[in-house]
């Protein structure tokens, strides 16, 4: 460890690619179920209308996110008490018993209501280990990078995040390649999330290895996080944990896991192209983080923050109408990778903003709750809203409702200080 709290510049980097590869199996695990709702959905609900289908299986990704908030805050105190290496390995763990028994779990034909039950539960767990996730490899990136380049280091959360929802594509796009439709709708579907738990034990190996960061150590003697503590000393931080993150990620989950949907379901596009189109765009933007979170390093976090919800307030419903009638793949893969672009001055930086808003001691929890609150709400009904919306023929309401909560984000990035010039990491 160097002087100033944080890894010389090899371990520094070994634990942040550590750390990173175990991000991305974690999110590979939770993409998973989006990427292949649309074969699945038949296997685990009765028959009928296939946004019906899609619905009861967006509703089950939304009770997901209703774990991430007491995953986050159970999680979180375990991070902040014991460590951001014992946080990230449980947390793998976790994900990778939800895997294995979406895996093997029996269908609606086989079992009745207990199929859907068992895919809550399994979802419920998965929810579990990403509300830990967040807070734990959001706040260990950050401690592990070097002041100067903190920003370049902790977008590498969401470029693994992004690679995991990629990898997740890429895996569909194998089994389209390799196996028929009725194969993947009867079997096929199984084999992203037996590989995903398999690929967890891996994880769990490399995590057990890294390096604990000195912002921890520094931090011991200082007072037990809890709940209690973050909101009675640290109420501002949190609630504007929630408002920058309510509208950057409602847009990303309607940019993303639930675009893939739009293209097929509004737009016309076959399951391939509509999965090709995701694959190329989310690619080139998973490319986009590191080089937005180095530019808040020279120019600070706030105005990358501030262009993102000024472009998305004004750009959000034309790219979402114009998809609509969109019948070129490349220009559809134009549109996506514009909204993409847009939401990059929030996923680069938002983990480190979080992170620099909270001294060690309650950061984990500071990072990890108030943001899952605002992700349950916002980003895990993103596409449960759209489907109802668009069954309720009021499709375009869900334009205008990501627009608005872009709109709440904004006047927050607005207010708020730069936490580049300002950062409690740079305290420690």
């Amino acid at each position: 460890m160097t002087a100033g709290g944080t890894a010389a510049p090899a371990g520094r980097l070994k634990s942040i690619l550590g750390g990173s590869a175990g991000n991305l199996v974690e999110w590979f695990d939770w993409y998973v179920y989006s990427a292949f709702g649309l074969y699945f959905a038949p296997h685990f609900f009765p028959k009928g209308d296939p946004t019906a289908q899609l619905l009861s299986t967006a509703a089950v990704f939304a009770v997901g996110f209703v774990m991430r908030p007491i995953g986050a805050w159970i999680m979180g105190i375990y991070a902040d008490r014991h460590g951001r290496k014992a946080g990230l390995t449980l947390s793998v763990t976790l994900m990778c018993a939800g895997a294995f028994l979406i895996a093997i779990c029996p269908g609606y034909a086989s079992i009745g209501w207990a199929a859907p039950a068992l895919l809550v539960f399994a979802r419920l767990m998965q929810g579990l280990s990403v509300g830990g996730e967040y807070g734990a490899s959001a706040v260990y990136l950050s401690e592990m990078a070097g002041r100067n380049r903190r920003g370049f280091f902790s977008s590498f959360q969401y470029v693994t995040l992004i690679a995991g929802q990629l990898l997740a594509l890429f895996t569909l796009l194998l089994l389209q390649a390799a196996l028929s439709e009725a194969q993947i709708e009867q079997w096929g579907w199984r084999l992203p999330f037996a590989l995903g738990g398999l690929l967890a034990i891996v994880v769990f190996r490399i995590r057990r290895g890294l390096m604990e960061t000195q912002a921890f150590e520094n931090a011991r003697d200082q007072p037990k996080s809890s709940g209690w503590l973050l909101f009675s000393q640290h109420p501002r931080q949190a609630l504007t944990v929630v408002l920058l993150t309510a509208g950057g990620t409602l847009a990303f989950y309607a940019y993303t896991t639930y675009m893939q949907k739009f293209l097929v379901n509004t737009s016309g596009f076959s399951r391939e192209s509509a999965t090709w189109i995701m694959t190329l765009a989310l690619a080139l933007y998973a490319a986009l983080q590191p080089l937005a979170g180095a530019l808040s390093d020279r120019i600070g976090r706030k105005p990358l923050m501030i262009g993102f919800g000024v472009a998305g307030l004004v750009a959000t419903v034309p790219i979402f109408t114009l998809l609509e009638t969109m019948k070129s793949p490349v220009l559809a893969w134009a549109l996506v990778m514009a909204a993409l672009v847009i939401v990059t001055g929030y996923t680069a930086i938002n983990a480190v903003v979080k992170a620099e808003l909270f001294p060690a001691h309650i950061r984990a929890l500071g990072v990890a709750l108030p943001y899952a609150l605002a992700n349950t709400a916002f980003g895990g009904t993103a596409e449960y809203a759209a489907l109802w919306l668009k069954q309720a023929h009021m499709e375009r309401a869900f334009y205008w409702y990501v627009t608005a909560m872009i709109g709440v984000s904004l006047v927050t990035y607005w207010r708020m200080r730069d936490t580049r010039a300002h950062s409690q990491i740079a305290e420690d």
